[in-house]
């Protein structure tokens, strides 16, 4: 019976170790980054940078009436197209101090990961292509 016993905790153990194992390699899978759809795009760019860029990019979102700083006009094509990708890129990850603009520019690196921010920059480029 003794035997029964450790061996019945043993096949539990291996059971447990696999299924954890399991369910760390099923958080894992889930967790890696998908290129962001259009639609997400612009869902994220609505949800997160409207707000102070307006909706339809020129910088005329509700909440960007009360900062210091006006934000950027992304419609503005002669001057988007003197800001990098890697300027653009640091901006929205480390907000605008991080090169050298407002500080009310939030950072967005803990909410937005890298192919994200790319995809948010693809799509404010776009307000330029129309």
């Amino acid at each position: 019976m003794v035997v029964r016993t450790a061996k019945r905790k043993d096949v539990s153990r291996a059971l447990s170790v696999v299924l954890w194992s399991w369910l760390f390699v099923e958080a894992m899978f889930l967790t890696l980054s998908v290129a962001p759809t259009a639609a997400q795009e612009e869902l994220q760019f609505k949800i997160y940078c409207a707000r102070c860029h307006g909706e339809t990019g020129h910088g005329d979102g509700t909440d960007g009436q009360a900062l210091k700083a006006h934000p950027r006009n992304f419609t503005d094509c002669a001057k988007m197209a003197t800001i990098s990708d890697d300027t653009m890129f640091k901006a929205t990850k480390g907000g605008g101090a991080a090169v050298g603009l407002s500080d009310e520019m939030p950072a967005w690196g803990s909410t937005f990961s890298d192919e994200e921010v790319h995809a948010l920059m693809k799509y404010v480029r776009q307000f330029c292509k129309k």
